[in-house]
């Protein structure tokens, strides 16, 4: 078997995973099968190795890929620091946690 992965049958296990996640019937192994609407978010984790790519070493890919959509619409970042950390989180308008907060919480964990 190869180890090369062919693109449009790539795409159409993707599209065929959004299709069933969304409620429509799809076709697999000649069956079709009815999806499911479901009442959360559903979340795809993928990790791609590339052959013979030794990251330490090599430095082709670098840089950043914006999603095309937010993966957390509603995750509320908490900045954790001293009083100059908790000054620069309050100007921004961020949530903010000081070292006192933190032993604090550490001492409630009954």
């Amino acid at each position: 078997m190869s180890n090369k992965l062919n693109s449009a049958i790539l795409d159409k296990a993707a599209e065929d995973v959004l299709a069933f996640s969304s409620g429509e019937t799809i076709n697999k192994n000649g069956a079709d099968l009815q999806g499911k609407k479901r009442n959360f978010v559903e979340t795809v984790e993928i990790q791609i190795t590339l052959k013979n790519y030794d990251p330490q070493r090599d430095k082709r890919f670098s840089g950043t890929f914006k999603l095309p959509s937010i993966p957390r619409p509603n995750l509320k970042p908490c900045m954790l620091g001293n009083a100059a950390h908790c000054e620069q989180a309050d100007r921004i308008g961020v949530a903010h946690m000081s070292v006192d907060d933190l032993k604090k919480l550490n001492k409630n964990k009954k």
